[in-house]
């Protein structure tokens, strides 16, 4: 009998024990391997010593001390940390406590700075189809997945969504990606100029798509033709990293690998590794700037701001990322992870796309190939392949409504960083098996 509202009513959950390296430990004494990170968080595997030392080391001198009074050394150390390797102009940060209060700050943010240099008529945000910000309602509102918003539409701030960049579905015949990609920039012109480039707040975007679209990755050009959109219009570009940066794609920024620079940029997941609940907006100077010369004051805030056990946990993943040159094994270990799913997914009869970059990549189920036909979302295959999955003591992130929010399925992979060859081996070889049988089962009623 449990007392907490978890989110799936109903249900038996197991519960985590222990965890080391790229492993969990159930009660039952059950081992899984953690090829979701959780949800892409867990990007140094569990029970790292060095980030354990630094939360008891911090905990022994300050735990807590709120930001309307104090600032700490640590939120100061990990800030100039982040600012050293953040895209050009980015000079100051802002710490919340995940990815959803990181979107929702910078909604906020965007929005004060064009009412302090005197463009108050700016109302209007634009974001993707099949995008996914968080859960609270302002990024609820941004967010394109259609399911999570449905009921809650009512509450939600009324936000223009443009197609999102998905070649498998919708590349058409004989058009090459960057034409491909250039059609989508003209989509998001036209929507800018539909609601007058003067009124327009900022573009939303995943850097490379997450939980709802399985990471979907841009066509070349993209966010280089979105950027020059953007500057055209005097409009903020920003980019949500939450689940894809912090080394995920294989290198520190996922906007790293398209060449450009936001205005402002979310970041959450992979910034603590899962270890303490922390996020932060990475801004440029001149928005800060901005609103220093003007009221001074960011109207804004929440009670755990900068939390010092926090920030040091979150400075200790940082500093091992960079200690133990993992990004350059996220992207051979990447390599490998691609090469694995193509082998043994390559000619499923039930896998019609392979994608995403780094350690972090997803296949997408379909009936059937040629056609690309979706399965029936009343199967709820997504969830089939998650239980067959965790019967085989293997973590996945499947999800359902991958096309529009009702239909299609796919799987995202996102082990640790610190995954090895055999492990990675391990994971394909369960998921195939897991696959197999939650579509077996499926298809026997």
């Amino acid at each position: 009998m449990t007392r907490i509202l978890h989110r799936t009513l109903n249900k038996h959950m197991p519960i985590a024990v222990g965890g080391q390296g790229v492993w969990l430990e159930d009660a039952e004494g059950k081992r899984y391997i953690d090829a979701s990170g959780g949800a892409a968080v867990s990007c140094l595997g569990h029970g790292h010593p060095d980030v354990r030392a630094a939360m008891h080391a911090q905990i022994d001198r300050l735990s807590y001390a709120h930001t309307s009074f104090f600032t700490t050394e640590v939120a100061e150390q990990l800030a100039d940390t982040l600012i050293e390797d953040a895209p050009e102009g980015i000079g100051h940060v802002y710490f919340v406590s995940g990815g959803s209060e990181a979107i929702e700050a910078a909604l906020k943010l965007a929005r004060q700075y064009f009412v302090e240099i005197g463009q108050p008529q700016r109302r209007h945000f634009i974001a993707r189809r099949q995008s996914y910000h968080g859960n609270t309602l302002g990024a609820l509102a941004v967010g394109g997945n259609a399911w999570r918003r449905a009921q809650f539409a009512p509450l939600l701030i009324d936000v223009g969504h443009v197609s999102p960049t998905y070649a498998y579905r919708n590349l058409q015949p004989g058009e090459s990606p960057a034409e491909y990609g250039q059609r989508l920039v003209r989509e998001l012109a036209d929507a800018i100029e539909h609601l007058g480039g003067e009124n327009v707040i900022a573009f939303v975007a995943e850097t490379v798509g997450g939980a709802t679209s399985g990471a979907l990755t841009a066509p070349p050009g993209y966010f280089r033709g979105v950027r020059e959109l953007c500057d055209r219009h005097g409009i903020l570009l920003l980019l949500d990293e939450v689940m894809c940066g912090m080394g995920r794609t294989g290198t520190l920024h996922a906007c790293e690998q398209e060449d450009i620079a936001p205005d402002l940029m979310t970041i959450a997941k992979g910034l603590g590794g899962g270890y303490q609940p922390i996020g932060a907006v990475l801004v440029q100077s001149r928005i800060v700037d901005a609103i220093g010369k003007g009221s001074g004051f960011f109207q804004h805030g929440h009670t755990y701001l900068g939390h010092a056990v926090a920030c040091a946990a979150a400075l200790a993943v940082q500093q091992v990322i960079r200690r133990d040159r993992l990004l350059e094994r996220v992207r051979e270990q990447g390599q490998l992870l691609s090469q694995l799913l193509h082998t043994h997914f390559g000619d499923h009869p039930h896998v019609g796309d392979i994608r995403g970059r780094g350690l972090f990549q997803a296949i997408e189920l379909v009936s059937e190939r040629g056609s690309k036909q979706v399965f029936d979302p009343a199967l709820r295959l997504h969830a089939r392949i998650k239980q067959a999955a965790m019967d085989r003591g293997l973590m996945v992130y499947p999800m359902g409504g991958t096309v529009d929010g009702r239909l299609g399925d796919h799987v995202l992979i996102a082990p640790p960083f610190v995954i090895g060859d055999e492990e990675l081996d391990a994971v394909v070889e369960r998921l195939g098996e897991a696959v197999d049988s939650a579509i077996g089962q499926a298809r026997a009623g």
